[in-house]
This record gives C-alpha cells, sequence and structure tokens, in this order.
C-alpha cells in the first residue's frame, strides 16, 4: 500500500508513541500530535494546521484520571473537534481506540468510553474502532498509584496485551482498505489468554518489593467476575503473555 499522511492524537502518550513508531516503520508520514507538539485536541489549538492534507486520523488521546465526568467530556469535546477540524481539512476518515466492554459498563471510566464511541460514530468523517484489552503497562500504574509497600488491586478477570500489539492492530485498521461491515461486531485486540489483575500485580510487586492484595471492590466488578470485559469470539489475540512482556522490560 502507498503511503499516506497520519494525523496521530495523544502521539506522545503509551499507546501514540507506540502507533507512531508503527507507522513510521511502515513508510508513512506522521503528523504527531499533543500539547507537547503544539496542538490540543480540546481547545483545539493548532488543529488545523496540523491536520492540512492529512489523509487518516488516529485518535489514541486519553484522560489520565478516574473521574468519570471529566473524562466524558473529554473524549466527547476531542472527538467533535477532531471530526470538524479533520472535515475541513479533507481527511477521508478516523479511527478511534476504545476498551472492550464499554458497551457493557454501568460505572467508572468505562462509561466515559461509550461516550467516546458515540461522538466517535456520530461525526461527518466515516469513522471505525478498535476495542482494546487493558494494557500490560496498566499493572504497573496501579502500583505507581498507590504507593508504599502495600497495594489494593482488583481481583478481576482480564486479557492484557501489550501497547505495542494495539498500536499495530490500530495501524492495521486504519490502513485497512475494507471499512468492517455495518452491523459486524466492533474489531477487538486483546492478550493471548486470560489472567487476573491482583495476579499480574505479584508478579510486578514481587520485583519491586511491593506486596499485593486482591480485592473484590471495583466498578461493575460483578459485570466483571461473570466475564464481561473479555474479548469476544471475534477478537484478535496476539502475545506477549503478561509475564513474557514483564521478563522482556526486565
Amino acid at each position: 500500500m502507498s503511503a499516506r499522511r497520519f494525523a496521530v492524537a495523544g502521539a506522545t502518550g503509551r499507546l501514540g508513541s507506540h502507533v507512531v513508531d508503527v507507522l513510521v516503520e511502515r513508510g508513512h508520514e506522521v503528523v504527531p500530535m499533543s500539547r507537547a507538539t503544539g496542538v490540543d485536541v480540546i481547545t483545539g489549538a493548532g488543529l488545523a494546521e496540523a491536520l492540512a492534507g492529512v489523509d487518516v486520523i488516529i485518535d489514541v488521546a486519553s484522560w489520565h484520571a478516574s473521574d468519570q465526568q471529566a473524562a466524558t467530556e473529554f473524549f466527547r469535546t476531542a472527538a467533535r473537534n477532531l471530526h470538524e477540524a479533520g472535515q475541513k481539512a479533507g481527511a477521508g476518515l478516523l479511527v478511534a481506540v476504545s476498551i472492550i466492554g464499554a458497551d457493557k459498563a454501568t460505572a467508572g471510566f468505562l462509561v466515559s468510553q461509550q461516550t467516546h464511541e458515540e461522538a466517535v460514530l456520530a461525526g461527518p468523517l466515516p469513522a471505525r474502532i478498535l476495542r482494546a484489552a487493558q494494557f500490560h503497562e496498566l499493572v504497573g500504574q496501579l502500583l505507581d498509584w498507590q504507593q508504599g509497600g502495600l497495594v489494593h488491586v482488583p481481583r478481576l478477570p482480564t486479557q492484557l496485551v501489550a501497547a505495542r500489539t494495539v498500536a499495530e492492530a490500530v495501524v492495521d485498521l486504519a490502513t485497512d482498505p475494507d471499512a468492517p461491515s455495518p452491523g459486524t461486531p466492533i474489531p477487538e485486540i486483546a492478550g493471548p489468554r486470560e489472567e487476573i489483575m491482583s495476579e499480574a500485580a505479584e508478579l510486578l510487586g514481587a520485583r519491586r518489593n511491593v506486596k499485593v492484595v486482591g480485592v473484590d471492590e471495583a466498578p461493575d466488578a460483578e459485570l466483571a467476575a461473570a466475564g464481561a470485559f473479555l474479548p469476544g469470539p471475534h477478537a484478535r489475540l496476539a502475545g506477549p503473555t503478561f509475564r513474557e512482556w514483564l521478563d522482556a522490560q526486565h
């Protein structure tokens, strides 16, 4: 496929940096968009200039706090601004990343992803969404947020996936000439096997000399325990496992 021009919102973030790397490795031109590059998807500052001549917009900008209302407003505003500026710039496609189970959530951060998906699909540009499982990298964040030698982590089933693996999947979706057919499930990407979040945290905690205690309290804990946030049968599964990824980091 011939090289195209991509704009990546959230380009300096945990997922965005990998998306930029994958696009460059595949020979595409990339316009990285973040506040660090002078582009703000919320205020719109620098957005029109960044999107000039762009073929595809990839939205992996994220909100780094747990407040549901603030996160919802962030995603709604970002999607609207990307659609409006992208349409004016002549972009042909908007691709965004969401989280597996967002459509089932009733509480917490995942609910904001429902709004994100709705806003992405409701705009004027043709749009595609990729739902991803929680990243391997999230486990370290859970330990960092609590700090100290004892942390509590939800004992929830998940199918942890590496951010690099998600980046490869979102670039595949953004460069696929055939859009997913109407009525088909939203594509999903997840790790190769089911894992328990607290057990993954214990593996990392052992290397950091941090004691991890698994707990049952979490938003939508009953739904999660029943597997509501695990990938569906159509999901793309790809390694490494959390332990393999952790070994590679150390």
